[in-house]
């Protein structure tokens, strides 16, 4: 399987749980361990072979996008949701034109992670277009910063995800990263629409899959999660 060589980055979001530290700034841009969040995650997205990166921008856009600019690789185009927040599905919906005809990465930039292993790599030779709508990369929730809950899924021994429904509890929690086809949200209404909803149809229909990291997630939600993940990663160096 080829590697996407390009990806969706969302960045548009409020932050608002991150205040006070979003109170002059996008989330993107809140630092962890000396680098901003955005970069954190475009660095992965560059290292595992992405050359091009699609990144929505909403709440202190202008601020985003200087930064960004000064970014070699991935070369970085804007889809621009300055007028109105559009979720994931919507984002993804949006900046379709963009993102060519290839499967793609798709990102959220609260997410941090040790690698002992090669997360992005295995997601790569997971993914399969003929049986799957989408390949995502699951931490193991016991010993993740920042999550809190029940977790997101069961595995199946054939990576199939299996949604935790009504159980108390599952092993596994969505960690931020997928790949998908680059129309996957095309059919999805107009505005903000969250792309959960057709993970859920996806998976009723045996074409939801997913891997595991083998490494220590850190998902970068609030200052608190922050400064457990700057103590995490300082640890590890």
């Amino acid at each position: 399987m080829t590697a996407p060589t390009t990806a969706m980055v969302l960045a548009a979001g409020l932050g608002t749980r991150m205040r006070p530290l979003t109170n002059d700034r996008p989330k993107a841009l809140v630092e962890v361990g000396g680098k901003a969040l955005i970069d954190h995650v475009l660095d992965r997205l560059a290292e595992a072979g992405v050359t091009d990166a699609m990144v929505n921008v909403h709440w202190f856009a202008d601020r985003l996008e200087s930064h960004l600019a000064a970014r070699t690789r991935p070369t970085i185009r804007i889809s621009d949701e300055r007028a109105e927040l559009l979720e994931t599905g919507g984002g993804l919906k949006k900046a379709r034109p963009l993102l060519g005809d290839d499967p793609v990465f798709v990102a959220n930039i609260d997410s941090v992670w040790i690698d002992r292993g090669d997360a992005l790599g295995d997601l790569i030779r997971l993914w399969d277009p003929e049986r799957m709508d989408a390949a995502l990369l699951l931490a193991r929730r016991e010993g993740s910063i920042g999550f809190e809950g029940g977790g997101d899924f069961f595995l199946g021994d054939d990576g199939a995800l299996i949604f935790r429904g009504e159980a108390a509890s599952a092993p596994y929690a969505y960690m931020g990263v997928h790949i998908t086809r680059p129309d996957y949200a095309d059919h999805g209404p107009d505005g903000p629409f969250s792309l959960s909803p057709l993970w859920r149809a996806s998976a009723a229909e045996g074409r939801l899959f997913g891997c595991v990291l083998d490494g220590d997630w850190m998902h970068v939600g609030d200052p608190q999660a922050r400064d457990e993940a700057e103590a995490r990663l300082k640890a590890e160096t």
